[in-house]
């Protein structure tokens, strides 16, 4: 190429095809289904839990609470119960536990690529989902006031057993939700 051809040369802007348009719509809302699909999953779970074994449900609420504070700059409180209540925090919190199951869903195609999705397997799933759990520990509890994988709280053991647990069968819920997918498709 010569130096005109060079300082001429623009790079063209890749168009995707419609097929390929419609492959990627189509594998975004399979993992929005499967992410919604497996979050639904453990809140059946903390309802039984909480029938069978008496644990507490989730308060979706203080998440809410907790992430409507991150704007003001406060990401970590002592206690997020004693935090000040924001209007909406309930609403917040529960859209960001399902944003929050969708998007960790998107780890499966991510890494595994879109043929999980059209034969899931449970190995990735039970992978992801339990693997998930780090993100409560590391983040959300410390940020929320109960320490390092629940170190703060009257009963740490039991805690740290129960956030796996609930991401096991979050994990059972994302292969679950493929599988019932890929049978429909």
């Amino acid at each position: 190429m010569s130096r005109l051809e060079v300082a001429l040369w623009r790079p063209r802007r890749l168009k995707a095809s419609g097929r390929q348009r419609s492959k990627t719509m189509n594998m975004l809302a399979a993992t929005v289904l499967i992410g919604a699909g497996a979050t639904a999953l453990i809140d059946l779970w903390a309802v039984a839990r909480r029938q069978v074994f008496g644990v507490p449900m989730p308060n979706y609420g203080l998440v809410g609470r907790w992430l409507a504070h991150m704007p003001r700059g406060r990401f970590r409180h002592d206690s997020i119960a004693s935090a000040r209540p924001v209007q909406g925090e309930r609403l917040l919190g529960w859209t960001a536990h399902y944003l929050i199951g969708i998007s960790y869903a998107a780890i499966l195609p991510a890494i595994w690529g879109a043929g999980w999705i059209a034969h899931p397997t449970i190995g990735p799933a039970l992978l992801v989902g339990i693997g998930t759990v780090a993100a409560p520990f590391l983040l959300m509890q410390p940020g929320m006031g109960a320490g390092i994988a629940a170190s703060r709280t009257p009963n740490p053991a039991a805690a740290r057993f129960h956030s796996i647990v609930m991401h096991a069968v979050f994990g059972l819920g994302l292969y679950a939700s493929a599988l019932a997918l890929a049978s429909a498709i």
